[in-house]
């Protein structure tokens, strides 16, 4: 038996954890205002997908996928083209719905079976590779705008700022390295300020997985090394997972890889480990 079969053997929660095997979280049935922070991860794991599959037009995206994370850990997904990182990454946030399978966040919560708006309240927040800020307001602003508050109209309109939230976009302003250029319109931002804009925008709305999309693509080798202070930074109050390319910022920041081809898992370990699969080097690495 491998070793990812024997995580996978440990780890499935219907045989480890049989006292929430019948449990089932209420909005398969009823819709529930989600509370952020209710999530259950005494048993130390925030995700659990399990057997997944997804297929478009008879091409199988995802092909029994079974992936555990940790809470609080930092993950890098990595593979080539075509072997499922971003479909995995659509189930998981609601924008596509499996064909079968289990993708729970916690021991209780059926993310297959939640709106996208239901698992954003949840505490799963999802940053594009491309950044979508608003280029013409300031980073003061764009960081007030994404604030996880009640957006009604008549509450956005009359809506003041408290002390509580003020010191909120401080400790975010102090986290991605923008407290000197608050002021600043995004537009006037560089790439790499951009990029940090938008993941301190997700941080406003206070989650508890993070899932972010080639984080580094077209910054210089000083925004890629803020990018990776950044990103370790956030691990352990936040689960953080990073679908990246650049095998360099990989192993800076890594120290679990899992390598998806075809639509499962591949190999998982180290970077070290990864890099001396042989199965990892011919279909990915190019050797």
């Amino acid at each position: 038996m491998s070793q990812l079969d024997k995580i996978r053997q440990t780890m499935r929660r219907d045989r480890v954890f049989d006292f929430v095997a019948e449990q089932r979280y209420p909005f398969s049935s009823q819709r529930h205002t989600v509370i952020p922070g209710e999530i259950d991860v005494s048993h130390g794991t925030i995700l659990y997908i399990e057997s997944l599959n997804v297929s478009f037009d008879g091409f199988k995206a995802i092909n029994d996928l079974t992936l555990y994370l940790n809470d609080g850990e930092l993950r890098c997904i990595i593979g080539p083209n075509g072997a499922g990182k971003t479909t995995m990454m659509d189930v998981i946030t609601g924008k596509t719905r499996p064909d079968n399978g289990t993708v729970y966040y916690g021991q209780t919560m059926d993310l297959t079976h939640m709106t996208e708006y239901e698992i954003a309240q949840a505490g799963i927040g999802r940053k594009f590779q491309k950044p979508t800020v608003f280029p013409n307001h300031t980073v003061f602003e764009n960081l007030e705008l994404a604030m996880h508050t009640d957006k009604r109209v008549w509450p956005s309109l009359i809506a003041q700022l408290s002390g509580e939230q003020k010191d909120k976009i401080d400790e975010v302003l102090h986290t991605i390295g923008l407290t000197d250029i608050v002021q600043s319109r995004a537009a006037l931002l560089s790439h790499g300020q951009t990029q940090w804009l938008e993941i301190g925008m997700l941080l406003m709305q206070n989650p508890r997985l993070l899932l972010v999309d080639e984080p580094v693509a077209g910054m210089t080798h000083q925004e890629t090394e803020r990018t990776a202070e950044l990103l370790t930074g956030l691990a352990g109050k936040h689960t953080v997972v990073v679908v990246e390319h650049d095998m360099d910022f990989v192993r800076s920041i890594a120290s679990t890889v899992t390598v998806l081809h075809e639509g499962s898992v591949l190999a998982e370990g180290n970077m070290n480990e990864i890099q001396n699969d042989a199965r990892v080097r011919e279909v990915y690495l190019g050797e």
